[in-house]
């Protein structure tokens, strides 16, 4: 029997470890063979190179898109989609896969679903039926109306995916596969390397021995015009509570250069002597810098998955994760120094949250694969309801 073919595409630094033990369960499938797509910003130095992680953990790439279109605008985003339907079609001309596998909600995943749908090509998505505070819910849900299997991570995705009406035998609650990788951190215990020397970056270098805070901080597409100003009350905090923190820079999306100029001009005018910043990082050891740290700050969708289940105290500012299943590991705030800075004091004087397996228990990767193997092959649907 042939073996069949799933082309999974990687658009992005945070959806690789979104699906790194589904990619290793598909190459060790005896009746899958994977096809690697990577594309977007994950092929970009200025936001990480993770096609560099990718190729190090011993992935093949099958085949590399570069689609990303300057400007960091909603025009830009838009035109970016574009191109990027017209690349993956040719891709997938050439690859002729059997099932392709999208992952979450970024405008670039758009472009995924769209070729493979006017292909014919059979649809899986991973992380659909979920709600947050911008505009990837209407990617997200868009992408579950296109899709033909549906893998969510947590039970009221399931219940919102098939109340947008699709089929309940094709919606499965995998849970989140970044969480199998969770699950293995939270073994190791202690920080086991030093990010300093391993992964560069610049800024000053912090003694970490006593703990730290990480900072993950994203535009969010419908305020994108507010993105430094936003940026800068963060930065505010961070100054005045002076407490070592390892902050990461965003990701591409439209307000990504309000966010990057505001960090720039505030190191530019204050001496950030307690703040080093990373461009990526390998996921495995990144969720153990998080294990390791007081609290993570920012808007990441990492501080309410991986970080619940490792019990990770969350500081997470505005809109961008809204109504998002949760742990008890979150603080919302609003944009201002002043809310930040008392729940991160709140936080050092608390510790550890209780974790949560919300977002599941750590076997996703295997299982989506069993799914893939033998689900039927189909690519029309009726809506049920």
């Amino acid at each position: 029997m042939n073996k069949r073919k799933i082309a999974v595409v990687i658009t992005a630094r945070p959806s690789y470890s979104r699906v790194k033990t589904v990619l290793s369960a598909i190459k060790n499938h005896p009746d899958l063979e994977l096809q690697l797509i990577i594309a977007a910003s994950a092929l970009l130095d200025r936001y990480g190179s993770a096609v560099n992680y990718i190729e190090k953990d011993g992935f093949q790439v099958d085949a590399k898109v570069f689609n990303v279109l300057e400007g960091e605008n909603l025009t830009a985003a838009a035109k970016t989609t574009g191109i990027g339907i017209l690349e993956l079609s040719t891709v997938f001309d050439n690859l002729k896969p059997d099932v392709v596998v999208t992952v979450a909600d970024r405008f670039e995943t758009m472009a995924t679903a769209i070729s493979a749908s006017y292909m014919n090509i059979p649809l899986a998505h991973i992380q659909g039926g979920e709600v947050t505070g911008n505009i990837d819910e209407k990617v997200r849900h868009s992408i579950t109306k296109l899709a033909d299997y549906h893998f969510v991570a947590s039970e009221s995705a399931k219940e919102r995916v098939i109340k947008l009406g699709e089929n309940p035998d094709y919606v499965f609650n995998t849970g989140c596969p970044s969480i199998d990788i969770a699950s293995e951190v939270a073994k190791i215990g202690n920080l086991n390397f030093n990010p300093y020397q391993k992964y560069g970056g610049v800024g000053a270098e912090p003694d970490l021995s006593n703990g730290y805070l990480v900072v993950m901080q994203h535009p969010v597409t419908t305020e994108y015009q507010d993105s430094r100003k936003h940026i800068e009350e963060t930065l505010l905090a961070i100054n005045q509570l002076n407490i070592p923190t390892l902050w990461f820079w965003p990701n591409v999306d439209a307000g990504a250069d309000g966010t990057s100029t505001g960090i720039r001009s505030f190191r530019e005018k204050n001496d950030l002597q307690n703040v080093h910043f990373f461009k990526n990082m390998e996921g495995d050891d990144f969720l153990v810098l998080l294990n390791n740290a007081h609290a993570l700050i920012g808007n990441s969708s990492v501080g309410i998955r991986e970080c619940a289940f490792l019990g990770v105290p969350v500081v997470n500012i505005g809109s961008r994760q809204n109504k998002r299943d949760r742990g008890n590991n979150v603080i919302d705030v609003d944009y201002k120094k002043e809310e930040i800075t008392n729940a991160i004091e709140r936080i050092m004087n608390s510790g550890k949250a209780d974790p949560s397996s919300v977002y599941g228990g750590g076997n996703a990767g295997e299982t989506i694969a069993d799914l893939l193997a033998k689900l039927p092959l189909q690519f029309h649907k009726t809506i049920m309801y």
